[in-house]
């Protein structure tokens, strides 16, 4: 990317949900669904955000638009911090952040028309009036690729992917700097999928969008993202150049899973060797001391369980946490012998 402007900032963002029991609700515990994560978004790019179902994705994104009030950090959106805003303020900063969400069938309201599930923003922000909204539903429908004349239908007749414009459309209405898409492509069929991305690519150009881009299929993120964010257990893991990322991982957890991604050639994946991470992903309710992947790391040594890894620039635009990486950012990673188990 040639901007460099940053749009978005989110420095040590923390997301704790209280475990509650018994008959007075007492806090037992927390769930540490994000835990210190720090990374930005420059304006007109897209930032892909991957890993395991559970990782802590989609509560990021929620904790960015503050649709979940952070435990702790900072998101700095245009130079003012989201955490710190209340009511109106809050409101108006929201005009100019949207979300694309992951289930195109919950998240439409089936009682209401097209014309007022997209209207509806542009109703509460007060931004037109009378039929001067409708006018505006129709362009947003035919901006999205929907007929105009679909106004005054519901979501029940609809098909996904057609649901799933009618959520773009929704997120466009307030015209938006930033949108979080939410894995809006994992509840489609593969064949729409491609159809809704290229959709997002040319919205993108045509109105210069900044997206967030969650998901768990590396090879739809790599086709559309600038840069990618690799997520483990509610904690960063290693953040690059989209094809810096791919071709040179440096994390243990990224390289396992670049290698479950099937390569469209049977000569090159006969002679590929696939990385199979031993036992399950941790509780976040208690998760590991230290590297929060030592658990389940081949290479982890002593240090990996004591002392939880620094978030570091290796080499230009390229973070890892990681103790095994050397701070030069060489290609080569210091090689313990791997653990038991």
């Amino acid at each position: 990317m040639n901007n460099n402007e940053v749009l978005l900032s989110v420095e040590n963002l923390v997301m704790h949900f209280p475990i509650r029991r018994g008959v007075f609700q007492n806090v037992v515990g927390y769930v540490h669904a994000v835990d210190g994560i720090s990374f930005d978004i420059r304006r007109g790019e897209t930032l892909g955000l991957v890993g395991e179902s559970g990782c802590g994705k989609s509560t990021t994104g929620r904790a960015i638009l503050q649709l979940y009030k952070p435990t702790d950090g900072k998101v700095t959106f245009k130079g003012q911090n989201l955490v710190e805003l209340h009511g109106d303020k809050l409101r108006k900063m929201r005009r100019h952040m949207q979300m694309i969400f992951q289930d195109p069938y919950a998240s439409l309201n089936p009682r209401m028309s097209v014309e007022q599930i997209i209207g509806e923003p542009i109703y509460i922000h007060n931004i037109l009036k009378g039929a001067d909204v409708r006018n505006r539903v129709k362009e947003l429908l035919q901006l999205v690729r929907l007929n105009p004349s679909y106004i005054d239908r519901y979501p029940h007749e609809f098909s996904g992917g057609q649901r799933q414009r009618i959520g773009v459309a929704r997120a466009l209405a307030l015209q938006p700097e930033l949108i979080i898409c939410d894995e809006p492509i994992s509840a489609l069929d593969v064949s729409v999928q491609a159809q809704v991305v290229n959709l997002l690519e040319d919205l993108q150009k045509e109105m210069n969008l900044t997206y967030l881009f969650i998901a768990h299929d590396l090879s739809m993120v790599r086709h559309i993202s600038d840069r990618v964010a690799v997520m483990y257990l509610g904690v960063m893991a290693e953040l690059a150049d989209r094809e810096e990322l791919y071709s040179n991982p440096l994390h243990p957890y990224t390289i396992a899973l670049l290698s479950a991604v099937p390569i469209p050639s049977p000569v090159i994946e006969a002679k590929r060797k696939r990385i199979i991470l031993k036992g399950d992903v941790p509780s976040p309710v208690n998760p590991p001391s230290g590297c929060r992947f030592h658990t389940r790391c081949p290479l982890a040594v002593a240090i990996c369980s004591e002392k939880r890894p620094d978030w570091r620039e290796v080499r230009p635009d390229h973070f890892v946490a990681c103790h095994l990486v050397p701070a030069e950012g060489t290609t080569k990673m210091k090689t313990p012998m791997p653990t038991s188990g």
